[in-house]
């Protein structure tokens, strides 16, 4: 049998954008209090994304998180403008991130890249950061 046209596929659908509303994190403990919105949410989305090695937990889906499991041992030369890349692609799979740029790497300490960047979101720019062990 051949399907009709008439149907649900060519209905026209609306996409709605879900509330950033949440939980308020404790990022130096293990609580939550109260909620967030807005640009303090996104803070905390941030913080999780680049916290959560991706790939390595089932609860999470495979486009949340950041991989540096294999930064490990490679040269700081590649490590670098990788890490630019992989934090960029790990943050602007959420809606409310448009962009980040301006970054920094201090590599002063032996084994360690220290990145500092600007996340450009929807309600306004935030400065963040990321250690990585090589």
């Amino acid at each position: 049998m051949i399907p009709s046209t008439t149907g649900y596929l060519n209905q026209d659908f609306e996409i709605e954008e879900q509330p950033s509303r949440t939980y308020r994190m404790n990022l130096e403990g293990d609580s939550a209090r109260g909620f967030c919105d807005g640009l303090e949410a996104v803070k905390q989305t941030i913080f999780r994304i680049l916290n959560t090695e991706r790939y390595q937990y089932i609860i999470y889906s495979w486009n949340y998180g950041i991989e540096t499991i294999d930064l490990y041992g490679e040269p700081v030369t590649w490590v670098c403008p990788e890490l630019e890349r992989r934090i960029t692609e790990a943050l602007t799979v959420d809606g409310r991130i448009t962009g980040v740029t301006d970054f920094e790497h201090d590599t002063s300490i032996k084994g360690v890249v220290h990145t500092s960047f600007t996340v450009h979101t929807i309600y306004g720019d935030l400065a963040s950061e990321k250690e990585v062990n090589i």
